[in-house]
């Protein structure tokens, strides 16, 4: 894949709803993640280890105004939406215990959940800094795309 590709899939993000997308091929794995003021992208080659990953960030010209598409202020607590139609998973396993509970501090970046959509894990993370008030998914159930997954309050 060459840079004209990513650019042009970048290019498509910016024009969508859509706020993560991930694309893999034979030789390579790309996920662009569009944030409220720029769009991430990291693209590995699939005979690297994770941990060498490229990242590139492009100004995107933000026209919401206090949230983004994944995010919705509702009186002091904010609404995390699900970015994508799939399974949502607590954990990123049965046995093992859920990335955050009722009660947790979150922190923008944190993992909160997973997303599975056409086989794909998705890991969801946190954009905003709070107290985790309500899970609002239950595990291994379906979800729309944005749905309300947890209740934050950010005092």
């Amino acid at each position: 894949m060459n840079t004209k590709e990513i650019q042009d899939i970048i290019n498509f993000i910016k024009k969508t709803d859509l706020d993560d997308v991930s694309i893999e091929t034979e030789n390579y794995k790309i996920r662009v993640k569009k944030n409220s003021s720029s769009i991430t992208e990291k693209v590995v080659h699939k005979s690297e280890k994770p941990h060498m990953l490229e990242k590139k960030e492009t100004n995107v010209e933000d026209t919401t105004t206090e949230s983004n598409a994944s995010e919705e202020k509702t009186g002091n607590t904010i609404l995390i939406k699900s970015p994508m139609i799939g399974t949502f998973y607590k954990s990123p396993n049965p046995e093992s215990d859920p990335f955050i509970s009722e009660g947790d501090t979150i922190k923008p970046g944190q993992t909160i959940c997973i997303i599975e959509a056409m086989k794909l894990f998705n890991e969801i993370e946190s954009e905003v800094t709070g107290k985790v008030v309500k899970v609002l998914a239950n595990d291994s159930s379906p979800v729309e795309f944005d749905q309300p997954l947890f209740e934050i309050d950010p005092s």
